[in-house]
């Protein structure tokens, strides 16, 4: 099961057991986050920080948020299967990355189940 960190500053066993850590890949931006799964596929699970610190150019750099994004409308993944958490910090961006990935999955199912019949 390949499982995804994105967080630009936290370790793996600062949010789940220390014996997890092998089990994850970790990518601390978004273009790395981007890279990543156009490189290796989408992962079973990603865990999603949300604030990524400032880019090489001094500014805020694109977020969790903006890696959920790209993940539903530009990625083309099958996101059917995907498992995730939002470990960020930030409640109310935590909650918008988890209501997109959450709502689109459902829909995604429910379209797959109207296909079916």
């Amino acid at each position: 099961m390949k499982k995804l960190f994105l967080d630009d500053v936290r370790t793996i066993e600062m949010i789940y057991d220390k014996s997890m850590t092998p089990e994850f890949d970790i990518v601390r931006t978004y273009t790395a986050f981007v890279d990543y799964i156009k490189t290796n596929g989408l992962p079973n699970y990603i865990s999603f920080d949300n604030d990524l610190g400032l880019g090489s150019n001094g500014k805020v750099a694109p977020d969790g948020l903006a890696a959920a994004k790209w993940l539903v409308y530009e990625s083309g993944l099958d996101l059917r299967h995907l498992e995730f958490k939002v470990h960020s910090a930030n409640p109310v961006a935590a909650e918008q990355i988890k209501g997109l990935l959450t709502n689109y999955i459902k829909h995604l199912k429910s379209k797959n189940n109207e296909n079916l019949s």
